[in-house]
């Protein structure tokens, strides 16, 4: 198992350890709720120890006060201005699951441009809607999770919706539609990699403003390069990567850099590369 795909499933694991929860498909409420992870991970999952940034954001912003999250908008901002997508890349459980079901075929289709342009999209949406679609008592939703997130009904909908005989019971047309939603984000992950990840994603479109400027990112050595494309050639999110290293597509897997035979990419600050490497030649 290389570095990368050991950290995804170290990320997993920790962020839903709450063994406790998964036996009894009940739901964590200790002091760890306080905090948010930096990764899609539902806060209703029966062993997360966290809560999800994008759906505390939308509770507080649909809420009677209708405050905005400086907290959320705090951590995430110094998490992509750090390395930008590093987080999509390496820490999102969603995000392994997506690329565990892209083993299944390795021809993958390529995914239209427009698709990628969806994601801010979205981003927009999820911070407008709790503000401005609201109910009779000026209360809003978080509608982002209750319509979209495939995260929220995989880790939390079906455990606790179909093993929970009270809440099944109450399964309606709204699961039928996440339930829906995620099958087919699931069958796509098999075609085209990570498709959630690069045209929904509102928590990947936050962090791909930053790629370009972030503090740790891809560079390279004109000097050292020799030109031979296997840089583009292994990127999973199809970047060419000579012409648009720092992409905001790029979620930092590293497999340009680990595949270049000159050694021409690195992923730093300028001064210091980072080490890490999953199968470095």
């Amino acid at each position: 198992m290389d570095t990368r795909r050991l950290v995804q499933w170290v990320s997993a694991i920790i962020s839903n350890a709450y063994l406790k929860g998964f036996a009894s498909l009940s739901i964590y409420q200790g002091v760890g709720k306080r905090v948010c992870v930096p990764v899609l991970n539902c806060y209703s999952c029966p062993g997360a120890l966290g809560s999800c940034p994008v759906g505390s954001m939308q509770s507080l912003l649909g809420g009677y006060k209708q405050q905005f999250s400086f907290y959320v908008a705090g951590l995430l901002t110094v998490v992509g201005a750090a390395s930008g997508r590093l987080a999509c890349g390496w820490l999102c459980p969603f995000g392994l699951v997506q690329e565990l079901l892209a083993r299944i075929s390795r021809r993958k289709l390529h995914l239209p441009a427009l698709a990628k342009k969806l994601k801010y999209l979205v981003l927009l949406l999820t911070i407008v809607l709790p503000v401005l679609w609201v109910n009779q008592a000026g209360l809003g939703s978080p509608y982002f999770c209750k319509f979209l997130c495939p995260a929220g009904t995989l880790e939390a909908g079906l455990p606790l919706g179909l093993g929970r005989p009270e809440l099944r019971a109450l399964l309606g047309s709204l699961f039928a539609w996440k339930a829906a939603v995620l099958f087919l984000i699931l069958f796509l992950s098999i075609i085209y990699f990570r498709p959630f990840c690069r045209s929904l994603c509102p928590l990947g479109a936050y962090y791909a403003l930053f790629n370009r400027v972030s503090w740790w990112r891809l560079e390279i050595k004109p000097e050292d390069c020799i030109d031979c494309g296997c840089c583009s050639q292994v990127c999973p999110v199809e970047i060419n990567v000579r012409e648009d290293l720092n992409s905001p597509e790029c979620i930092r897997c590293l497999r340009c850099r680990d595949n270049c035979p000159g050694q021409a990419i690195s992923f730093g600050n300028g001064r210091k590369e980072w080490s890490a490497s999953f199968d470095r030649r």
